[in-house]
């Protein structure tokens, strides 16, 4: 069987989610989309997920969350991104709460779904979103468990400053950004620590969602982060981890992006 099929298919795929990308990063008029919900209405399970920001509630996200689907999840590049979503009336307002509008964080991936014929609702090329249920049930009927919406990005509005979780293990730091403001993702980022050699600047490259890693060994060093976020903001948070810090612990800086 040719390949030629599933090459169009691949580059088709990959030309959408470049043009979506573009189109929310200089985002400023409202776009169409639908949104499903899950999670059930406390949102507990909507824990986890593709970001990695583990316990939504712990990590002030709480019920305010939202599942992208691929065309909106760009690999990973959009988590921490919020959105501002309304019920579109004009297009069905039978399921839809008039007057109200909800702001929702990304923190998981929606994945197409290959036993229907299109992949369904997340499929990769269109603009889906399937929220935790009580965000849904902001703009949104209960029993009509779809909605058709306009959608655009705003500015995400958090309280202190951005927050480092270090996991991993010697030679292998995987960092956990979260409560990022502005643009709330993550375009670049990089590491140095206290002592020879690390003491400079070295690359960090997305592991996966909103997880960076480095491959150097710095167990033991101080350890400074230079953060640049997806509208180009860049911060220098020095010495924000602690020599004596261990695996799995997280520690909050004083800095934060602008809105």
């Amino acid at each position: 069987m040719s390949g030629a099929p599933y090459a169009r298919a691949a580059h088709a795929l990959a030309l959408a989610m470049v043009a979506a990308a573009a189109a929310v990063e200089a985002q400023t008029e409202w776009l169409r989309a639908h949104a499903t919900f899950y999670g059930g209405p406390d949102a507990s399970g909507t824990m986890g997920g593709a970001c990695g920001y583990g316990n939504l509630f712990a990590q002030g996200y709480g019920t305010r969350t939202t599942a992208l689907s691929t065309a909106l999840f760009s690999g990973g590049a959009s988590c921490g991104q919020c959105y501002k979503l309304v019920c579109d009336r004009k297009t069905d307002a039978t399921w839809c709460k008039p007057g109200v509008s909800v702001t929702v964080t990304a923190t998981n991936f929606c994945p197409p779904n290959w036993k229907l014929p299109d992949g369904g609702w997340c499929n990769a090329v269109r603009p889906h979103f399937d929220m935790a249920q009580p965000a849904w049930e902001k703009i949104g009927v209960f029993s009509g468990g779809i909605i058709p919406v306009i959608y655009k990005r705003v500015s995400c509005v958090k309280k202190g400053g951005v927050r480092f979780t270090v996991n991993g293990h010697d030679y292998f730091n995987l960092v956990l950004l979260t409560n990022v403001a502005g643009p709330g993702s993550i375009r670049a980022m990089d590491v140095k620590g206290s002592q020879p050699p690390a003491e400079d600047w070295m690359h960090m490259a997305r592991n996966w969602g909103a997880n960076w890693h480095s491959l150097a060994y710095l167990t033991g060093q101080g350890l400074s982060f230079r953060v640049t976020v997806t509208d180009g903001q860049t911060i220098v948070f020095t010495d924000v981890v602690p020599p004596k810090w261990r695996f799995g612990q997280s520690f909050a800086s004083t800095l934060q992006f602008k809105l």
